[in-house]
């Protein structure tokens, strides 16, 4: 049996023998829409939550949060209505501003804009790329009840009408992606998002949770704080093509759009597996370490302890983080990792190796990738240079009559016992 899984973007092909029983962990696919952008209009038009344009057609001025290079967001479809709204509100062109919101992650430069935004957007609106690490663009809003100190964009924050733009799709310890989260954490400061992420150790900062997530709730606090007023977002198949879009209230859009995505996104597997084939969705998902990582988390869930685990991720921009690249200097193993993290207490970059060591110390990681090799040693990865090699040899060490499993699109993927949802 031949098996594909994307890979950049591209996809890679692995031979199964025969006898071997494997499962493709793939939600039933369910078609893009026909007109996208009819989708996304009438989302505009049919606001959800306490929200009407209206109220809007005052502002001086207007800030646009999106995603990075590392989201696969379908902007060229999403912004054209939003703009047009804008426009019919008597919003004029230089009132308007979008603010890439990269998190802790590089800025982006303006050769890189392109690969983001729409050539029409590019020519007629001022955009600027967040640096979490620039305090002078900064400002202090006070803190969340989880205790996390709120820095936000200072343009962002003082706009009068401040949207963002983004996905809803599962998250491995914020429960999902979407809704505030896009400004909320994509536009904070490092020591916000610090603190937010240090949740992530909470038990019940799970993949696929909400209400009960308090890494999300923190999210949704800190939008409150920055005053978000408006969010739209698209829900993707799992080949990134609109399927819904919803627009209005930020947490409306969210309580709306979760049922959605798990329709999209959740699966019921039949138990553990001896193997696991994971890629975290191709490009951009696996665009670097720093994404990719969830597609070893995904995995986890679905393998068994002791089992193995190949990560294929193409990784052409390499580790994604020089802080974490350089906090594992000197780490010689996983359990050195996870010892050292807890001593130290949570730091952005590092985290990215604490999440690492967490899961392939109960596995046999293998990574295939496009890594160079000492790095890939070096964050403790077991880099392989032959994939299909690497799956034989994982093969050899199945026990008797053990199943295996495929994770095509794990980043975007909740696998779930029938009888224990999301507690794999």
């Amino acid at each position: 049996m031949e098996i594909s899984i994307p890979y950049g973007h591209t996809f890679l092909t692995v031979v199964i023998p025969d006898h071997i029983r494997a499962d493709i962990i793939e939600p039933p696919n369910i078609s893009a829409a026909d007109d996208p952008l009819s989708v996304v209009q009438s989302a505009l038009d049919d606001l959800l939550g306490d929200v009407d344009w209206a109220k809007f057609a005052g502002s001086k001025s207007v800030a646009i949060a999106i995603n990075d290079k590392t989201r696969p967001v379908p902007h060229k479809y999403l912004l054209p209505p939003l703009m047009g709204w804008l426009e019919r509100l008597g919003i004029p062109d230089d009132a308007i501003t979008f603010y890439i919101a990269v998190g802790t992650h590089l800025p982006m430069t303006i050769d890189e804009f392109p690969s983001v935004l729409p050539a029409s957007i590019l020519r007629r609106y001022q955009i600027n790329s967040h640096d979490s690490e620039d305090d002078k663009n900064l400002i202090y809003l006070g803190e969340t009840s989880h205790g996390t100190p709120v820095r936000t964009n200072k343009g962002y924050f003082q706009s009068d009408l401040k949207i963002v733009v983004g996905n809803i799709e599962p998250h491995q310890f914020v429960g999902f992606s979407g809704g505030a989260k896009t400004a909320a954490i994509g536009l904070s400061g490092i020591e916000t998002i610090n603190r937010n992420h240090a949740l992530m150790a909470h038990p019940a900062s799970q993949l696929g949770e909400y209400e009960t997530n308090p890494a999300r709730q923190d999210v949704e606090e800190i939008g409150q704080m920055v005053g978000v007023h408006l969010a739209l977002n698209a829900i993707l198949s799992q080949d990134k093509q609109i399927v819904h879009a919803l627009a209005g209230d930020p947490g409306a859009v969210m309580q709306a759009g979760i049922p959605l995505s798990r329709q999209i996104c959740q699966i019921a597997v039949p138990g553990k597996y001896g193997l696991t084939i994971s890629s975290p969705g191709g490009y951009p998902k696996d665009i670097n370490i720093y994404q990719a990582q969830k597609g070893l988390a995904h995995a986890g869930r679905v393998t068994r302890p002791g089992g193995s685990i190949i990560l294929i991720a193409a990784c052409t921009e390499g580790s994604g983080s020089p802080h974490y690249e350089e906090w594992m200097s000197d780490k010689k193993s996983y359990e050195e990792v996870i010892r050292q993290f807890q001593i130290e207490g949570f730091r952005i970059g590092p985290h990215k190796a604490f999440q690492i060591a967490r899961d392939a110390s109960k596995f046999h990681l293998k990574l295939f990738s496009e890594l160079e090799e000492n790095l890939a040693r070096a964050l403790l990865l077991n880099p392989v240079k032959d994939l299909q090699s690497a799956v034989d040899n994982a093969l050899v060490e199945l026990q008797s009559d053990e199943r295996i499993s495929f994770l095509p699109h794990a980043a975007s993927t909740i696998p779930y016992q029938d009888n224990m949802r999301g507690t794999l």
